[in-house]
This record gives structure tokens, C-alpha cells and sequence, in this order.
């Protein structure tokens, strides 16, 4: 919901304690020193609330930033995973609400990403109830300078959801409305709009001075009646109340609150509630050491191969295309030979996953396919619109829920956020078309995927899945922007993860729900590896006791104490590196990947440095420019992991940067300047090793 009204709602729909709130206002600090906290306008709160007729409903108000309207899809995606789990998909046992303001319904392009979402079989929720604060004024700005519709609610035309316009003085027919708009909700399954005409007494705060901007409009205000006063004069007149007995009712309340205020004011710190019960239970928050060492995440060789098999096999006496039909066998091929591509070792992830009992979800544009051709989770039966899921056969228990996303980043990120909110167990994965269109959802990434569990305690295992990698695409298709995230790293706050084969991705997507705790995950992806005949792994890289390595040495080198040159780098840019070495006979280089990012494998890759006693010279190597990629957040890193880290050679581990320049834009839109930046970056690793420069092609 909006920021006005919030405490009021806290207060008296939610019922959380007003000592809680003027603890709050106190600003006392938290018992929990993990817990940063946030303004009291966006905490939120649970709570179980009894009806007059007896029966409990349990209330959540979302946590939200103020970047208006960014809460809208996250609080659906909260809905869809209760409607999933918690009320075996009865729409009328779960109900979205959303409280808007007027300017921001009108005005916020979210809004409609979120409106087109309705009726989506992948993010329908039976209907939304919207309600719209309708003050006729957005902080400063006129209605008049915020709209070009004639409502700010005609957002609804666009589905053909009912708006009902009412008066906001008029307390019982805004309560008769909601009554209808609910019922309404609960039989067609359909949004419906309320748009609640009102104002603010005192401007955008309550504290502001309005007649700054709206002069003639406050004026109005200012001789108008509130609407409790309006109310006290009906229920009189009506001879429900008297005024003495209201008068007292406001005064009990009062009394209330001054008790309240005095518990607060006598409070050390500010009590922080646990949401680790429910859906969460046996789950708990993170230690540092815990990623000291990624927990076991194989499978048994006989699970594996009977997966295997089950996803790759297509039904009988049933005509696919023919390139289908190719694919699938040249999967079954894969078994044979014990050689899987990323295709295989992706899909072999949600299958044992869905094998030991757990949903997986996955949207995002074109991800039954694959952007790149390559996933084939969903396939269509020749000359017809029917399906086939391989995955679904996997688990009678378990769901494989894999949907083409319509066209969005913001909202649909948002709601897949707000899935995985409140559906730890269950693996939430958003992938983007190309890894740089998240930028289209930035607010998302900003405000609750990186911050939410120091803001408000609220974990979130949710999976983004971003295809990145340097390949003469031209800027737009080159980079993720891995610097942006890793700029956001913080207090082990995130998992970044830049993997470089399908055993690696396999480990890492099972570690989300293998971990005791829940963080984000960030996987930056790749094409050209997707199909890269080197890129493969066998059946003994995803069973036994196997698990992800957050740093993988160099599988050529076997005699480390003769090497000088030692390369470290991250995804797809180590198979160029690698063929490069062994075309050129160059036995003294090592080439080390990482592939966690964040959080920094300190303890992992000192273990693998030590090796290489006699090295004296060290290198940073990446594809992407140098203020963009790793290099930057890496460096800093190193430096401390230098500090006590001498080798045996005595060399102190200064390292270099090999790679392109500082650029404005990610990458080169042409392709013989691309394999001309190429070609020097290769040369200036392996060839001017000594004196590595920023290239200047």
C-alpha cells in the first residue's frame, strides 16, 4: 500500500501493537545487529485477525520501498505461491489487495504490466481488489499535470474490470462498495478498481504546507469537515450515538494509545519479528561460515540415469517435428557417450529436484524453448497447439510450472520476487531473454532482491538466470552489467555466480534449496557454451558427494611448481584462454576460474594458489571492458587476500589486468573490431604477460 494511512492500517486492520509503532518513531535500535531496518512507512506485518462471527483470516501487508507502485507484482506473486501451496490452487481462499494513489496508478508503467498479468494462466490470482486513494493531487503536482485520461483508474478499460467512484466522506457506502467489489471478485475472478474520492487535510506529509502549490484547492480543504466528524454528525442525527458516548469512545482510545506510548518509551531496543515459522520453518538466516564450503548436492548414479532417460524420452504414437525428434535423441546419445551439454545439466537440476518432492517455477520470455534454442522444457506436438512436458513426468507429487512470460522485465520479475517470498521450498527462477534487459527491472533488483533482508528480515531464494558473454552481438546482447551487481555486494547479501559448465550450473541451482537458508541467486549464463562441443561434463561431475566449486584450478596443469604465469578469470572467456595455452604449447601458464563471484571464495582460492609455489606473475583476465565486468570488485578482494599470502617463490600476488579498455558502451556492434579485440586480448595474456596494458584496438 501507499505510505498515507499506512500506520493506521497497521494499527487498526492488522492489530500490531501501537508500543511497536512508537518504538519505531523512538528510534530505538534493533535486537537483531543484522537487521538495518527502514522507515516505518514500509515496514510489514502479519497477523491472524478474528471476525465478528468467529473464523480467523490471516492479513500480510507486503514490506515495500517508495518507489510507488514497484509492490504491485510482488504482492501477486506472494498470492499466486499461496494459492499454489497453501490453498491447492482455490482462488477464492487467497486475495490480493493493492492501495494505490492516484497520481502513481496513472502514472507508474508497472501498473499496467501488472494489469495485463490478470488472466495469464502463469500469473493469474482469481482478481486483484485495487483501491485507489484518490486525493486529486501527487505530492505537488495538479491531477490535471498527472493524466491525460479522463480517471486515473481507466487503466481498468484495458481489461474490462469494473470501477466503482465513491465519495470518500461517505464512510458506510465506501464499506457497502468494498462488500460488493469483493463479492464481485470471489464470483467472476476479475479485478476490480475502487476509486475513493478524497484529499489531504495538510498535503503530501501531513506536515506540509499545501497552499505552496494548490492555493485555491486549500482553501477549499481547509473549511471542509473530516470525515470522522462528518460521520460522528450522521451517526447522531441518526440517534445511533450520542455525542457524549462518542466523545468517550475517543477518549478510552486515547487512553490507549498513551499507555502505549509509554511502553515504547521505556524500550531498549526495537523487538524485530520472526517470519521463520509457516512455509519457513526449518529454515534459518545465513552464517559466514557457511559458505566457507558449498553443502553435497550430487545424486546417485542410478537417479541420474533413470532421470536421465525419463526427460529425454518422447512418447510413442505420438509425430513431433523432425528437429524435436533429433534433439531428444541426440539427448538420449548424451546418456550413452557420458557426455552432457548445459542443456542436460540444466534440465537434470529441476528434475532431481522435482524427484526429491520440490516445485519448480520458471518464467520469463521465451524460457520453454530457450532463447538460444536450447532448453526444449516444452515441446509441441507436429500440426497441433498440444504439449508436451518431459519434466512433468518426473514426479507425481511435484510440478514443473514453466511459462512463457508476456513481454515485461519489471513487472514479471516482481511477481516471481514475490513467489519466491513466500514459497521458500520451492525453486523460483526468472530468466532474462538477454542478461541486459534486467536493466528494464532495475527498481526490483535495487530495492528488495539486494536489500530486502537487511531492510526488513525477509529472505529470498529467487534464481535470475542472465545470459551474458562477449560474441560480436554488439552492445545490447554482450553484457549483463556484472559490475552492477556485484557493486550491490554486501554482508554475503546475494550469490553471484558465473559457472562454465553443466555439472557447475547443475550444483548451483540444487544449492538454492540445499542450503539451510535462502539467498538470491544471480547466474550469469552463456550461448556461446550452450553447444560448445568442450563445454560438457560426465556422469560422475553430478553424482556421489559432489557439489558446486566456487573456484576450479586448471585441469591441464600437472606439475603446478612449473608455473611462472598464473591466469585468473571468470566464465566464457576461459575456454579462449584454454585453447589458446594448448594450441600454443604454453604449459607454464595456470588458469584459474571463478565461478562464485560473491561471496568472495577466499578460503577456496588460497588453497589452489598455494599450489603454484614458484609463480611470479599474476593476471586478471576478462572479456568485458575494465570499468565494467569483475575486474574492479575482484581486485579489491585480492588485495586483502594478498596481505597474508606469500608464496613459496616469495612473490607477492600483484595482480594485472589483462583486457579491453575503459568503455561508455558494453560492447562493439561490429564484428571484425569484436575478433580484433579478441585476438589482442589473447596476445596481451600470453604474450605480453610482463607488461599487461588495457588494450587500445
Amino acid at each position: 500500500m501507499a505510505h498515507r494511512g499506512r500506520l493506521n492500517v497497521l494499527a487498526n486492520i492488522m492489530q500490531k501493537p501501537a508500543a511497536d509503532i512508537f518504538t519505531e518513531f523512538e528510534g530505538r535500535p534493533s535486537e537483531d545487529s543484522v537487521f538495518d531496518g527502514d522507515v516505518k512507512y514500509h515496514m510489514g506485518y502479519s497477523a491472524d485477525v478474528k471476525t465478528p462471527d468467529g473464523k480467523t483470516v490471516h492479513i500480510s501487508l507486503t514490506p515495500n520501498p517508495s518507489h510507488l507502485e514497484t509492490v504491485g507484482p510482488v504482492v501477486l506473486g506472494i498470492t499466486r505461491a499461496k494459492r499454489d501451496g497453501l490453498h491447492q490452487r482455490d482462488e477464492s481462499k487467497v486475495c490480493p489487495i493493492l492501495v494505490h494513489g492516484d497520481a502513481a496508478i496513472a502514472g507508474q508503467g508497472v501498473v499496467y504490466e501488472v494489469a495485463q498479468m490478470a488472466e495469464l494462466e502463469a500469473y493469474r490470482v482469481g482478481g486483484t481488489l485495487h483501491f485507489v486513494i484518490n486525493n486529486q493531487v501527487g505530492f505537488t503536482t495538479n491531477y490535471t499535470d498527472a493524466r491525460t485520461s479522463t480517471y486515473c483508474t481507466d487503466i481498468a478499460k484495458v481489461t474490462k474490470c469494473p470501477v466503482f467512484h465513491v465519495n470518500g466522506d461517505d464512510v458506510e457506502a465506501l464499506c457497502l462498495v468494498t462488500q460488493f467489489a469483493l463479492e464481485f471478485r470471489q464470483t467472476f475472478k476479475k479485478d476490480v478498481y475502487i476509486d475513493i474520492l478524497c484529499y489531504r487535510k495538510y498535503g503530501h506529509n501531513e506536515g506540509d504546507e499545501p497552499r505552496f502549490t494548490q492555493p485555491l484547492l486549500y482553501k477549499a480543504i481547509s473549511t471542509h469537515p473530516n470525515p470522522k466528524e462528518i460521520y460522528q454528525n450522521r451517526l447522531i442525527s441518526n440517534n445511533d450515538f450520542t455525542k457524549e458516548a462518542l466523545h468517550a469512545i475517543e477518549k478510552k482510545y486515547k487512553t490507549v494509545l498513551e499507555s502505549e506510548l509509554d511502553i515504547a518509551r521505556k524500550r531498549e531496543t526495537l523487538k524485530v519479528n520472526s517470519y521463520l515459522q509457516g512455509a519457513w520453518s526449518g529454515i534459518r538466516m545465513a552464517k559466514a561460515e557457511d559458505f566457507y564450503n558449498s553443502p553435497q548436492s550430487g545424486i546417485t548414479d542410478d537417479v541420474f540415469l533413470n532421470l536421465a532417460n525419463r526427460i529425454t524420452t518422447l512418447p510413442p504414437n505420438t509425430t513431433f517435428f523432425n528437429k524435436i525428434q533429433r534433439l531428444y535423441q541426440d539427448r538420449k546419445t548424451m546418456i550413452t557417450q557420458n557426455s552432457y551439454d548445459w542443456a542436460m545439466g540444466e534440465l537434470m537440476a529441476y528434475a532431481s529436484l522435482l524427484h526429491e518432492g520440490h516445485t519448480v517455477r520458471f518464467s520469463g520470455q521465451d524460457v520453454e524453448r530457450g532463447t538460444f534454442s536450447h532448453r526444449h522444457a516444452v515441446v509441441k506436438i507436429e500440426d497441433s497447439e498440444d504439449e508436451y512436458e518431459p519434466l512433468a513426468q518426473v514426479s507425481a507429487h511435484a510440478k514443473l510450472e514453466i511459462y512463457n512470460s508476456l513481454l515485461s522485465e519489471y513487472g514479471v520479475l516482481g511477481f516471481e520476487y514475490g513467489y519466491a517470498f513466500a514459497a521458500p521450498n520451492t525453486l523460483t527462477i526468472w530468466e532474462a531473454q538477454f542478461g541486459d534487459f534486467f536493466n528494464g527491472a532495475q527498481i526490483i533488483i535495487d530495492q528488495y532482491l539486494s536489500s530486502s533482508e537487511y531492510k526488513w528480515r525477509r529472505m529470498n531464494g529467487l534464481v535470475v538466470l542472465l545470459p551474458h558473454g562477449y560474441e560480436g552481438q554488439g552492445p545490447e546482447h554482450s553484457s549483463a552489467r556484472m559490475e552492477r551487481f556485484l557493486q550491490m555486494c554486501a554482508e554475503d547479501n546475494m550469490q553471484i555466480v558465473n559457472a562454465t559448465t553443466p555439472a557447475q550450473q547443475f550444483h548451483v541451482l540444487r544449492r538454492q534449496l540445499k542450503w539451510p537458508f535462502r539467498k538470491p541467486l544471480i547466474c550469469f549464463t552463456p550461448k556461446k557454451l550452450l553447444r560448445f562441443p568442450e563445454c560438457v561434463s560426465t556422469r560422475a561431475d553430478f553424482t556421489s558427494t559432489t557439489n558446486f566449486q566456487e573456484v576450479l584450478n586448471d585441469p591441464a596443469v600437472t606439475t603446478p611448481e612449473a608455473v611462472h604465469t598464473v591466469v585468473l578469470c571468470s566464465g566464457k572467456v576461459y575456454y579462449d584462454l584454454a585453447a589458446y595455452k594448448r594450441d600454443h604449447q604454453l604449459a607454464a601458464f595456470a588458469i584459474i576460474r571463478l565461478e562464485q563471484l560473491y561471496p568472495f571464495p577466499y578460503t577456496q582460492l588460497e588453497r589452489i594458489l598455494k599450489l603454484y609455489t614458484k609463480a611470479t606473475t599474476f593476471l586478471y583476465v576478462q572479456e568485458e571492458p575494465e570499468n565494467m565486468g569483475s575486474w574492479r570488485f575482484a581486485e579489491h578482494h585480492l588485495r586483502k587476500l594478498s596481505k597474508h599470502l606469500v608464496l613459496q617463490s616469495g612473490a607477492l600476488l600483484l595482480w594485472n589486468y589483462c583486457g579491453r579498455k575503459e568503455s561508455a558502451s558494453p560492447a562493439t556492434g561490429f564484428s571484425k573490431r569484436h575478433q580484433a579485440e579478441h585476438d589482442e586480448l589473447l596476445k596481451q595474456v600470453f604474450v605480453s604477460a610482463q607488461t599487461p596494458s588495457p588494450l587500445n584496438v
